[in-house]
C-alpha cells in the first residue's frame, strides 16, 4: 500500500514528466524567424505526431498555388480577378506593366504628406491642416485604424495629423465625430473603390453638409481614393477635390492596408512607409519556404483546430494595448475571406472561422473565465511582445511594484499564466512572438495573417478574395430603402396596423419590414406617431403633415 509520502512523490514526478515532454515539443515545434523578429509556437496544440506528413501534399499544393498567384494567375476566378495585394511590397514580383504603377504609389502618397505638412497645401482658413478625417467601411477603415493606433501618436510629431474615422451611416456617431473636429484644418479622405458603397456615400454626404454650413468649399478640404471612372471619381473631379488617388483593381479592401488605403493616412499621420512594407515584404520573403513556412503552419493549424470546417473560433489575444484593434482587423480579414457557402467546385461546404478577441490582460477579467471553464469550442492566438515599450515611445517608467518586477512582468506573468491554464484543461492555443512593436513589426504581422488567410483557403478549396454575402447585405438594405420611399410617396393619411398599410400599398409580403420602418420613423419626427401595444399586430400608425427631407442619389 502506497503511502501519502510515495503518492506526493509519484505525482511529482509525473508533473516532471510533463514538464519535460512540453518542453520537448515546444523546442521542436517553435520556430524563431531572425529576419523579420518573429517566432510561432505551436506546442500546445494537440495535432498528432505525423500531422505534417499526413497533409504534406496538400501543402504542396498549396504552395504551388500562392507561386501562381503571385505571377498574376487569376486567384479570385468568380470576379475574374488577379490577386496582387502581396505586389504593394513587392513590385518586382508584379507583371510588368503593373510595377510602375505600383512604385508610384508609394511615392505620390510620400509626396502628398509632405506638401500637406509643411504647408504648400493649405486650406482655406487655416495655416496648415493639422486632423484628418477618414471616411470609408470595412477594408477601407479597419487597416488605418490599426496601424494608427497602433503607432499614430509615436510618430506624429509637430507636423503628422491626428487622424479620425466616420465608419458608419449612424447620424449621432458622426456628429458626434465632426463636433471634436476644427473643419477648418481637417483634411477629409473618402474611400470607396466603387464609390457607390452607401455607409461611406453618406458620411461623405453629412461631412459635406458640415463644411457648407460654415461656409467652406468642402472640395478645398476633400481627397479620394478609388477606382478611375466611379461615382466618386467623377464626383469629386466634378467638385474640384484636391487630389483623387487611384484605388487598384486587384487588391481587395480586407487586404488594401498597403495600398492607397492605407498608405495615404500612414504618411499623412507621420508613419515611415518603407519600414511598414519591408516588414511585410520579408514575411513574403519566408512565407515562401517550403518548410518551416510559418504562414503555412499557422494555416495548418487553423485546419487542425477546426477539422478543416472551422469548428472552433479564433480567440486574438495580444498581450499589448497598441495592439487591441488587431482582433477587430482580422475578424473582417479571416471572416470574409473564409466564410463561403459554396467551394471552388461549387459544392456546398459551409466554411468559416469565428473570430473575436480584445487583449490581455484585461480578458481575464471578461471571457476567459467562459474559455478554461465552458464549452471548449475554441483555440486562442496569443500576440506576445517581448519589448515592454514600443520603437520611439517614452520608455522611462522603470517603477517596480514589487522587488525586481515591473508592470511588464506582470503583463508576460498574466499572458503565461493564462496559457497554462487553457492548456490544463485542454484548451489549445498558439502564441505568436515578436521582439518589439515597430512598423516594421507590424507589416510582419499583417503579412503573416494575410498568407495565412490565403493558405487557409487553398486548403479548404475556398475563393478568399470575394465576398457575395456582403453583396447579398447591400442588396437587402436596398430593398428596405426602396420599401420606405414606396411607404412615404404615398401622401397618406389616416391611421392603421403595419398589416393594413402593406395591404394598402401592395407589401403583405414585407409586413414586418414595413412595420420597423414605421417605428424607426415614428422616432425621428418623419410625420409619422404611433400608439403601442403590447403587441405589435395591434400598434396604429397614425400619418400627419410631412416634412420635407433631402433625397441624395449616388
Amino acid at each position: 500500500m502506497s503511502t501519502p509520502t510515495n503518492q506526493t512523490q509519484a505525482s511529482q514526478t509525473q508533473a516532471n514528466q510533463t514538464q519535460a515532454n512540453l518542453w520537448k515539443k515546444f523546442a521542436n515545434t517553435t520556430r524563431y524567424y531572425p529576419s523579420v523578429g518573429l517566432s510561432l509556437d505551436i506546442s500546445r496544440m494537440n495535432f498528432e505526431t505525423d500531422f505534417f506528413q499526413v497533409h504534406a501534399v496538400d501543402s504542396e499544393k498549396a504552395l504551388a498555388a500562392m507561386v501562381e498567384i503571385e505571377k498574376g494567375a487569376i486567384g479570385n476566378p468568380d470576379e475574374n480577378r488577379m490577386v496582387g495585394h502581396y505586389w504593394l511590397r513587392a513590385p518586382e514580383l508584379a507583371p510588368a506593366e503593373l510595377r510602375a504603377g505600383i512604385v508610384a504609389g508609394v511615392r505620390s502618397a510620400k509626396e502628398f504628406s509632405e506638401e500637406v505638412h509643411y504647408g504648400s497645401l493649405k486650406p482655406q482658413s487655416s495655416s496648415r491642416f493639422r486632423q484628418l478625417l477618414v471616411v470609408g467601411i470595412g477594408g477601407s477603415a479597419l487597416g488605418p485604424q490599426l496601424v494608427s493606433d497602433a503607432l499614430g501618436d509615436l510618430y506624429r510629431g509637430e507636423v503628422g495629423l491626428k487622424v479620425h474615422f466616420v465608419d458608419n451611416t449612424d447620424p449621432d456617431g458622426i456628429i458626434r465625430i465632426l463636433k471634436s473636429l476644427r473643419l477648418q484644418e481637417t483634411l477629409v479622405l473618402v474611400i470607396s473603390k466603387s464609390g457607390g458603397t452607401v455607409e461611406t456615400r453618406n458620411g461623405m454626404l453629412e461631412v459635406e453638409a458640415a463644411y457648407k454650413k460654415i461656409g467652406l468649399r468642402f472640395g478645398a478640404h476633400a481627397v479620394a481614393v478609388t477606382m478611375p471612372g466611379s461615382a466618386l471619381d467623377k464626383f469629386a473631379k466634378e467638385n474640384d477635390w484636391l487630389r483623387v488617388f487611384e484605388m487598384l483593381d486587384w487588391v481587395g479592401g480586407r487586404t488594401s492596408i498597403l495600398s492607397a488605403v492605407g498608405l495615404i493616412p500612414m504618411a499623412l499621420e507621420g508613419i515611415p512607409l518603407g519600414e511598414i512594407l519591408f516588414g511585410a515584404a520579408d514575411m513574403d520573403e519566408v512565407t515562401r519556404a517550403k518548410t518551416d513556412n510559418p504562414a503555412l503552419n499557422l494555416a495548418l493549424m487553423w485546419y487542425h483546430a477546426g477539422g478543416g470546417k472551422g469548428l472552433k473560433d479564433m480567440v486574438i489575444l495580444p498581450y499589448k494595448d497598441r495592439l487591441v484593434l488587431l482582433s477587430k482587423y482580422l475578424q473582417q480579414l479571416v471572416m470574409e475571406s473564409i466564410g463561403k457557402e459554396k467551394d471552388l467546385d461549387g459544392n456546398t461546404v459551409n466554411q468559416g472561422i469565428a473570430v473575436y478577441g480584445n487583449k490581455g490582460s484585461t480578458d481575464q477579467h471578461a471571457y476567459i473565465q467562459q474559455l478554461r471553464d465552458g464549452i471548449n469550442n475554441f483555440f486562442a492566438t496569443f500576440i506576445e511582445v517581448l519589448s515592454d515599450y514600443t520603437v520611439n515611445a517614452d520608455s522611462s517608467s522603470k517603477l517596480e511594484v514589487k522587488k525586481n518586477v515591473r508592470l511588464g512582468d506582470y503583463l508576460q506573468g498574466f499572458y503565461l499564466g493564462t496559457r497554462t491554464a487553457l492548456y490544463d484543461k485542454n484548451r489549445e492555443s498558439i502564441t505568436i512572438t515578436i521582439d518589439e512593436l515597430s512598423p516594421r513589426a507590424l507589416g510582419t504581422l499583417i503579412a503573416l495573417y494575410e498568407r495565412a488567410v490565403g493558405f487557409y483557403a487553398l486548403l479548404v478549396n475556398v475563393n478568399a478574395y470575394h465576398q457575395p454575402g456582403v453583396e447579398a447585405g447591400k442588396k437587402a438594405a436596398e430593398k428596405i430603402v426602396d420599401l420606405q420611399q414606396k411607404l412615404l410617396s404615398q401622401n397618406l393619411t389616416g391611421s392603421f396596423t403595419a398589416v393594413e398599410l402593406a395591404q394598402k400599398i401592395g407589401e403583405i409580403e414585407s409586413v414586418e419590414s414595413l412595420y420597423k420602418i414605421l417605428l424607426h420613423l415614428s422616432h425621428n419626427q418623419r410625420g409619422v406617431s404611433v400608439e403601442r401595444s403590447q403587441r405589435a399586430d395591434q400598434d396604429r400608425f397614425t400619418f400627419g403633415e410631412k416634412k420635407e427631407s433631402v433625397n441624395f442619389q449616388s
